[in-house]
């Protein structure tokens, strides 16, 4: 079965797609995982990949889709894959349709009001890269990281300012996808807005119907 996970930034996509490999024994890729290992393989696809991010530029959506297709093909993705962080915008989406279609999309259904909640309550420790929430997930000594005890911080994309900034360009870019998947019939709508836990025990059951009917 294939998914793919969908929502604004901070809605819990890999949270929810970290769980549901686990649950369900599918691979959870992510655009971020898939540019880092082709850039260490140095294929050629990661080696331009590698030059535009140094470079400072966007990876286009010609080399996007074409890394996600080379990484789809791998034996692991055979029997079905969870999709985080792609598609990202019309192209990404017609493509990955033309090419591995999905089974469903997840969309995951947050308010802007607790988007800007979760990220801008984000901290990560410079140390090991473990990430905290002021309210969500405190650390035990205020800006100290539990783990290695590093500095905690807020990234750059984290600020208030910058989430708000991320949430326009979704609306502008990735939002129109929804329209897309449910002419395509794939769409499948799950409160975001909860705690972790209780988000996922929803999901849970969710998945495992689709999953069951797609067994029939």
């Amino acid at each position: 079965m294939k998914f793919v996970f969908f929502g604004a930034p901070g809605a819990g996509k890999g949270t929810m797609a970290a769980r549901a490999a686990e649950s369900f024994g599918l691979p959870h890729i992510s655009t971020g995982e898939i540019f880092r290992a082709a850039m260490r393989a140095g294929t050629p696809l990661g080696l331009r990949v590698k030059a535009v991010i140094e470079s400072g530029g966007l990876v286009s959506d010609e080399l996007t889709v074409g890394l996600v297709r080379e990484r789809l093909a791998e034996p692991d993705a055979a029997g079905g894959w969870l999709l985080d962080g792609f598609p990202r915008t019309m192209a990404q989406a017609e493509a990955l349709a033309g090419f591995c279609p999905e089974d469903y999309v997840i969309d995951l259904e947050v308010s802007d009001a607790k988007v800007v909640e979760r990220l801008s309550g984000r901290r990560m420790c410079r140390g090991c890269g473990r990430s905290f929430h002021i309210h969500l997930m405190p650390p035990a000594v205020a800006g100290v990281c539990d783990d290695c005890g590093g500095e905690l911080y807020v990234r750059d994309d984290d600020a208030e300012s910058a989430v708000r900034s991320r949430l326009e360009n979704y609306y502008r870019q990735t939002a129109p996808l929804v329209d897309f998947y449910k002419r395509r019939g794939t769409l499948v709508a799950v409160d975001g807005e909860g705690r972790a836990d209780e988000v996922w025990a929803v999901l849970r059951e969710r998945m495992r119907g689709l999953i069951e009917s797609g067994k029939a």
